[in-house]
């Protein structure tokens, strides 16, 4: 009856047009809120406390400022009475089928539910860590790749400098070797040009030693036998008069070299009981 009534409702209130626009519009807000896009919050890796097993906390927090303490058992009593009172539900050989396997199932739980918790805890665990050395290699790797990349680019910023030194090199490479032919063209035609100067030298010099014995030999042709007895009587009478007055001027040397010595021993050496005679004889 309430499923038959709650379709009812809604089909009518689906034909009317002001819940249409509404659902159309609440639908649209919905995907286009920015809700939609916050990050989903993790899953808890444990459940939330409960009560007898199956009852949740949060229910008994949610009745105590209006029922006090007693009021979640106090529902729940009544609530069962209802239904039996009602004969919403009616006890039967399930309801005895139920409660042994309910019984089975709570004493399975209490005898091995630690265990079999704690192997799943461990196999979860194991899971959790496999999961979390795969997400720390994948990290690691990455950060790898990002230092990598980073290296990279240092790399390309450096590169420029470096063609700038290569491109340095080169030029001063060109420069060396346009300096060195330069030298050398240099060297080359200055060679040349000596070449040329001491030609021209020894041409000058055969051309003066040609003219010095053309003269020699003309001046030597041009002497006639009575030139040449003339010329050596006068040799001969000039180095006649050029002995004797080499020898006058030798004599007269001496005697005063004499003279001025005999001077010097009596000035000098004049004293008493020197053989001053002796000396001078």
């Amino acid at each position: 009856m309430l499923s038959r009534l709650v379709l009812v409702s809604g089909h009518t209130l689906k034909n009317s047009g002001s819940f249409g626009a509404c659902m159309v519009q609440a639908s649209r807000t919905f995907h286009q809120s920015s809700q939609s896009l916050a990050p989903v919050p993790p899953l808890p890796e444990k459940g939330g406390k409960v009560r007898h097993g199956i009852f949740p906390e949060e229910l008994f927090t949610l009745l105590y400022p209006k029922t006090g303490v007693t009021g979640p058992y106090m529902l729940g009593t009544g609530l069962l009475l209802y239904m039996l009172s009602k004969e919403i539900y009616v006890i039967n050989h399930e309801t005895f089928a139920a409660a042994s396997i309910g019984a089975v199932v709570i004493y399975g739980i209490k005898k091995f539910g630690p265990s079999v918790a704690a192997f799943a805890d461990k196999i979860n665990e194991d899971k959790v860590a496999k999961a979390q050395e795969v997400k720390d290699q994948a990290m690691a790797s990455l950060a790898q790749g990002i230092e990598d990349e980073k290296k990279e680019q240092w790399r390309v910023e450096g590169r420029h400098m470096l063609f700038d030194a290569k491109r340095n090199n080169v030029a001063m490479l060109l420069e060396t070797n346009y300096r060195e032919r330069l030298h050398m063209v240099t060297n080359e035609v200055k060679k040349r040009l000596d070449y040329q100067v001491e030609l021209q030298n020894l041409h000058r010099r055969m051309e003066q030693e040609h003219m010095v014995n053309w003269v020699e030999q003309s001046v030597v042709k041009s002497i006639t036998p009575q030139q040449e007895k003339e010329s050596i009587a006068k040799c001969i009478a000039d180095l006649k008069v050029l002995a004797k007055n080499t020898q006058a001027r030798a004599t007269l040397n001496l005697r005063i070299f004499s003279k001025v010595l005999k001077i010097t021993v009596k000035n000098v050496w004049g004293k008493p009981g020197f053989p001053v005679k002796r000396l001078l004889a």
